[in-house]
């Protein structure tokens, strides 16, 4: 039955993406989703080969029918692109820090002109640290084409009103509370990057440093990202399953949500939450997900709770490539080179995120039409060490809230560690040679993937590996 699940959920995905190229009005009917139920009800329960046709158009419809429900709420936007108008919305992530100088923000339960509206619309404007994650802010200014996931965007927007609900985004006052004490114990901008391992806190990064990780390609480190979760996670059932098996799973568990709740449930955060919690559950109840059901089906899931998350999100599609680097291509390349032999946490690291690296890379050149040539060396120096860094940023903070007085002494492991991981992205980000501008096409992105299967099938059959023993959690 997993492999049928993984089918109807892959069509799914497949069936939601294709949905902004049709028109969306021939399947928003809800009676294509009582058929495509009906036919994924029938597979499901007879689970014959013959049926596999069956299962897939199942979920093509049920993909084209969420989307298309979501895609024809959007078009209200068509009226407004081109008009000066007055959004209301909640300030659903992070506020970013442009590159002109001006603040990038993402609005959700918006109304426009006192009138609600679905999606989610992209504003910049110049009002800088005054915002923040949870606030409910009014902003007016000609409304642009969307871009991505965002069906509208507003550029040099004025903000004409902004509140700060009672008692508002907790868990991000809380991230902030704790953040000021680790700044008492770790000077700047090591204590920045500490925020960034632990937290996914990247915006009060120096712009010279951010810049620095983008060449390095070690930006992934100080986002909210499955990496850092990834690492809590482990740590948590490390910690306590030598003590029962429920505790570990509580605690890492309360791990997800807490680290969701603080970071913001982003697209990668959706889609790492959710793998994470689903290979932990697995682990508990002594079940194993193969990877090549696990992944389809939390996309599945993810694109149905938002559809657009599959119309070009490139944090989604770089959230799935790099777990698919981690649970695929990683095992498969420690089994070829180092045989059945469990791998240590600092080979576990090294091997995922070069497998990372290698799966993402197609995706990120298309975008961004260039590329670190650093990225391995630089990752291999400062990764191994993020956990321990995380733990140390931690305790830090934690004694300065406890003796204020000392707090220096408290940081004084982090701050030494974190200098060495700040000389070593500085250094490799001065190197003349760090990054590579390079424009491909589609085609070249599809012939690269295409490679990476091949080498994945060939590492498979010469290891005979069972990937269905590849669990994230452990």
């Amino acid at each position: 039955m997993s492999w049928l699940i993984a089918l109807l959920s892959g069509a799914i995905v497949i069936g939601t993406a294709i949905v902004p190229a049709i028109n969306q009005s021939l399947f928003a009917s809800v009676g294509w989703l009582i058929v495509a139920s009906i036919l994924a009800a029938i597979c499901l329960w007879k689970r014959a080969t013959i049926l596999i046709p069956v299962i897939v158009i199942a979920g093509l419809l049920i993909g084209l029918w969420r989307g298309s429900v979501v895609s024809s709420e959007l078009t209200v936007f068509q009226h407004l692109v081109g008009k000066s108008v007055s959004i209301t919305g909640n300030v659903t992530y992070d506020p970013d820090d442009g590159d002109h100088g001006d603040t990038d923000l993402r609005l959700g339960n918006l109304f426009a002109d006192t009138q609600p509206i679905s999606g989610k619309v992209w504003v910049s404007t110049t009002v800088n640290g005054q915002i923040k994650r949870g606030d409910i802010v009014t902003v007016k200014g000609k409304l642009s084409d969307g871009f991505g996931s965002f069906p509208a965007s507003m550029y040099e927007a004025r903000v004409t009103n902004v509140q700060r609900p009672q008692p508002g985004d907790v868990a991000r006052q809380v991230r902030d509370w704790f953040a000021d004490k680790v700044r008492l114990a770790i000077g700047e901008p090591e204590s920045s990057l500490g925020l960034g391992y632990l937290l996914g806190q990247k915006r009060a990064l120096p712009s010279d440093l951010q810049q620095a990780l983008v060449l390095t390609g070690l930006t992934h480190v100080v986002v909210a990202s499955g990496y850092n979760l990834t690492i809590l996670v482990r740590l948590a059932r490390r910690l306590f399953v030598k003590v029962s098996k429920y505790l570990a799973t509580l605690s890492a568990s309360t791990m997800i949500l807490g680290f969701m709740m603080i970071s913001g449930v982003s697209p990668s955060m959706s889609r790492a939450g959710l793998v994470s919690g689903l290979s932990l559950a697995a682990w508990y109840y002594g079940r194993k997900f193969h990877p090549l059901v696990l992944l389809p089906l939390a996309a599945a899931l993810t694109t149905l709770v938002d559809p657009s998350y599959a119309w070009n999100d490139l944090g989604w599609q770089l959230s799935f490539a790099a777990f698919g680097g981690v649970m695929i291509l990683a095992p498969l390349l420690q089994a070829y080179f180092f045989g059945n032999k469990k791998p240590g946490i600092v080979r576990q690291i090294l091997g995922e995120t070069i497998s990372a690296n290698i799966v993402t890379m197609p995706i990120l050149v298309l975008a961004f039409g260039q590329f670190s040539n650093v990225a391995i060396f630089s990752n291999l120096l400062v990764l191994p060490f993020v956990p321990l860094a995380m733990l140390l940023v931690f305790v830090a903070g934690v004694g300065a809230l406890i003796m204020p007085g000392f707090a220096t002494i408290f940081g004084a492991p982090a701050q030494w560690l974190l200098d060495y991981s700040v000389w070593v992205i500085n250094y490799f980000a001065s190197l003349g040679w760090a990054q590579t501008t390079l424009e491909i096409a589609p085609i070249a992105v599809a012939t690269a993937y295409a490679i990476i299967i091949a080498d994945c099938l060939y590492l498979w059959h010469a290891t005979k590996l069972n990937l269905r023993d590849s669990n994230l959690v452990e």
